[in-house]
């Protein structure tokens, strides 16, 4: 008995595959201790993972590599991220974007419940990379939080978006919350805990 042969990809599927190839190749270049360590996450998730830091890995080139090696200054760096920026909330509105690492990225943002209240902060903090000036302790707050706590918050929305049970630390947050008499909607359990 003959198995029947798999209908072709729809143009958008071998898009999204192509796009997907593209940010796995961004990752194996540039760090093979993460490759390794997201070999433990469960395939999808690692799927997602792999696009987030494939996007973070092309911003971080912008403002601290390939960029200035290239002869970029300063203010060409900057519109650069801004363009990347663009680009990225562009292809989270329309799921679509020409450059494959953005539409990758913008596959799992819209699967998993990312927008710009976490990629704002992150391309702020890119850009802080940008400027020479002193930070405050504020600002050092503000650059913690888009350069390395927003990017946990995202892999955080594709970890709970797979998961068959809740997360560990839920129910403590909802302890918390009834033992302190204040409350904590859904969505404030993902908001920007204050310093």
């Amino acid at each position: 008995m003959s198995r029947s042969p798999r209908p072709a990809p729809t143009d958008i599927e071998q898009y999204n595959a192509a796009a997907l190839a593209s940010a796995t190749t961004v990752i194996g270049a540039y760090s093979t201790s993460f490759g390794l360590a997201a070999r433990l996450l469960e395939p999808m998730v690692r799927t997602q993972v792999r696009t987030i830091y494939a996007l973070v890995r092309i911003a971080d080139e912008i403002v601290d590599g390939a960029a200035a090696g290239a002869g970029i200054g300063i203010d060409g760096q900057r519109a650069l991220l801004d363009d990347l920026e663009q680009q990225t909330e562009r292809a989270i509105e329309l799921g679509y974007s020409t450059n494959l690492v953005v539409h990758a990225f913008a596959n799992t943002a819209r699967a998993a419940g990312i927008d710009s209240r976490l990629t704002a902060p992150f391309f702020a903090s890119m850009r802080r990379d940008l400027d020479d000036a002193p930070f405050t302790p504020e600002g050092v707050a503000d650059y913690i939080y888009g350069s390395a706590e927003v990017i946990g918050l995202m892999c955080l929305r594709c970890f709970l978006q797979h998961s068959r049970r809740p997360p560990a630390r839920y129910p403590r947050a909802r302890t918390w919350s009834a033992q302190s008499g204040r409350r904590l909607p859904e969505d404030q359990l993902f908001a920007r805990p204050r310093l």
